[in-house]
């Protein structure tokens, strides 16, 4: 009997801990339906790119209409239509800036972007890019036919490759293959094209590759020792 009711006051002292008692721990109990979430804003900094004005040549065109930019000079003419996160503003010194139109996060990962593509669109038009392959094995050669490019990489046939409008190709050696022009995003896309038929393997190196590009090579299985 002195057990049972030993238990019992046990349970009162615990129900009494939990539930708030006057001389020992109080627990502010709150009811389900005035529960609350606090949304933390994030602050978003602005893009340190972003904030760079564009200089802007003599000899460069700049028509700007709402959204829409386009950029003329001795090399082509580009365009692009600008979303409306960012806004493009030419100042009276002639440089083009790019700035966020609304504070979201969204706008502020659009505004270094849109600021280095507007970059590449008054560089290209001016001075031009250019990338380079390189390709690496025996028998693997290059040569130009009128406009298509002929790739021999160890298949039964020729891979024959268009180069696009606007675009230059070179070839050295039968093995450096040079692509130039004032679009950089058409330049890098045919190079990416050409290199993608037979990418570097890891062992040997043979394949097509970008000229800085560095191939980590492997190891290669050792013999079975005697």
């Amino acid at each position: 009997m002195a057990s049972l009711t030993t238990s019992i006051h046990s349970a009162c002292n615990l129900n009494a801990a939990f539930l708030g008692d006057r001389s020992g721990l109080s627990v502010a109990v709150a009811p389900l339906g005035h529960v609350r979430f606090v949304r933390k804003l994030v602050e978003c900094k602005d893009s340190r790119i972003g904030k760079k004005p564009i200089e802007v040549p003599s000899n460069v065109t700049i028509t700007l209409e709402g959204q829409d930019l386009r950029v003329k000079g001795p090399l082509g003419e580009l365009s692009r239509t600008f979303p409306r996160e960012v806004k493009v503003v030419r100042d009276e010194s002639g440089y083009i800036k790019v700035s966020k139109s609304v504070e979201t996060r969204r706008a502020n990962q659009m505004h270094g972007l849109f600021r280095t593509l507007t970059d590449n669109m008054v560089v290209g038009v001016s001075k031009g890019f250019e990338k380079r392959l390189q390709l690496v094995g025996v028998g693997y050669r290059a040569m130009l036919e009128g406009r298509d490019l002929v790739l021999n990489l160890g298949f039964s046939h020729p891979v024959r490759m268009t180069v696009p409008e606007g675009l230059k190709v070179k070839v050295d050696e039968n093995t450096r293959i040079a692509v130039s022009g004032y679009d950089k995003c058409a330049i890098g896309e045919f190079a990416a094209a050409v290199r993608k038929w037979r990418p570097p393997e890891p062992y040997k190196g043979k394949g097509v590759k970008y000229a800085d590009e560095i191939v980590r090579r492997k190891e290669g299985k050792a013999g079975k020792k005697k």
